[in-house]
């Protein structure tokens, strides 16, 4: 195999691996329901997804543009295009992080707590 085809496979699993661990982070969260948890699962997939595939893309053009000041011209605006993906995909999983933290703190406190914190207990 090529390095391209073995650095390509590697990225794969490499998200694979990332979509298992936000998974889990989702099972585990007992009281949240099962759509919230599919439509998250789904908004993490594709955030990474985008961010992966702007990330190749403007590998490619800063590789053909680098000492080449005609294609830096063309291509320039392009590039901060994908870098503005890449950005947007961050900005995504961060609401996600904080979405999930927001439900990990309402997940641990039970009704039987905010009684005994209402109580004195």
């Amino acid at each position: 195999m090529t390095k391209s085809v073995t650095d390509g496979i590697d990225k794969v699993k490499t998200l694979q691996g990332k979509i298992e661990k936000f998974s889990d982070i989702l099972e585990g969260l007992a009281k949240t329901e099962d759509k919230k948890k599919l439509l998250w699962k789904e908004a993490y997939e594709n955030a990474i997804e985008d961010r992966e595939n702007a990330k190749i893309l403007f590998e490619d053009l800063m590789l053909n543009s680098m000492g080449n000041t005609a294609n830096h011209v063309m291509f320039g605006s392009m590039m901060s295009k994908y870098l503005e993906r890449m950005s947007k995909s961050n900005d995504q999983i961060l609401k996600l992080a904080e979405l999930i933290s927001k439900e990990v703190t309402n997940d641990s406190v039970t009704s039987d707590d905010i009684f005994n914190q209402i109580a004195g207990e």
